[in-house]
């Protein structure tokens, strides 16, 4: 809601067809839903805080709105802004804290290193959704973000027979992502963009494995098929 919102001015000179330019809503209604679905969210945590068997009081209040901070901030300065994956990559570690907080008054260690390996996958990621309209990536080495989850996993997390198999599946979806930028005859920046976001999936999974969570892994893993399902009406760009 907020990025189109914020964008309105480009889309109306590159992406006519989009909600906003073409008149099918008002910039005014995006912005209200937009910001109201961030405030609700703030409540719901604080409401948690103190509610939730064990959970953190105020905190998870306070991580959400660094959260819609973050989120805000990103939406507002991502044209020409360098530092935007940066602020994208803390938008998704920020819901790895604010999640903690939800339901832990005391975070381990794992959830803010997992979180950080999660902030370099997206730093990654959101470098290569800035060339999506040139359809080429100017400079490789950004890339070598991607690369931080491989390193981590096994040298850190103790992987078993799940975290493997979740830990391969991520590898080969991950180069199979990567021949979208990297193979000349197969360049594709949307694709590719489309598909490390599914990616996030198995990234999430292999670190809920790695704490126990084998269940919740596969749940996570469940959400790879079905965003890459739902990505045919809505658009992961």
């Amino acid at each position: 809601f907020l990025n189109d919102a914020f964008d309105r001015e480009i889309d109306a000179r590159e992406r006519p067809g989009r909600a906003i330019p073409s008149g099918r809503v008002s910039a005014a209604a995006v912005f209200a839903w937009g910001f109201g679905m961030l405030g609700g969210g703030v409540a719901l945590l604080l409401a948690a805080g103190y509610t939730v068997a064990g959970s953190a009081e105020w905190r998870p209040a306070a991580a959400g709105l660094a959260l819609a901070g973050a989120i805000v901030l990103y939406n507002a300065w991502h044209k020409g802004n360098p530092i935007s994956p940066l602020i994208m990559g803390l938008c998704r570690m920020l819901v790895y804290v604010t999640a903690g907080y939800a339901v832990a008054r005391d975070l381990p260690a794992g959830l803010f290193l997992g979180a950080g390996v999660l902030l370099c996958y997206l730093i990654g990621l959101t470098y290569a959704a800035k060339q999506e309209n040139l359809n080429r990536i100017t400079n490789l080495w950004p890339l070598l973000f991607l690369a931080v989850p491989f390193v981590y996993a096994p040298a850190a997390l103790g992987l078993d027979g799940t975290g493997m198999a979740i830990y391969a599946g991520l590898a080969a979806w991950v180069l199979y992502a990567l021949s979208f930028l990297v193979v000349p005859s197969r360049i594709n920046v949307p694709r590719a963009v489309v598909s490390l976001l599914a990616g996030i999936c198995l990234l999430d999974a292999l670190l809920i494995s790695a704490s126990g969570g084998q269940t919740l892994a596969w749940l996570a893993v469940a959400g790879f098929p079905l965003t890459l399902f739902l990505q045919r009406w809505v658009s992961g760009t």
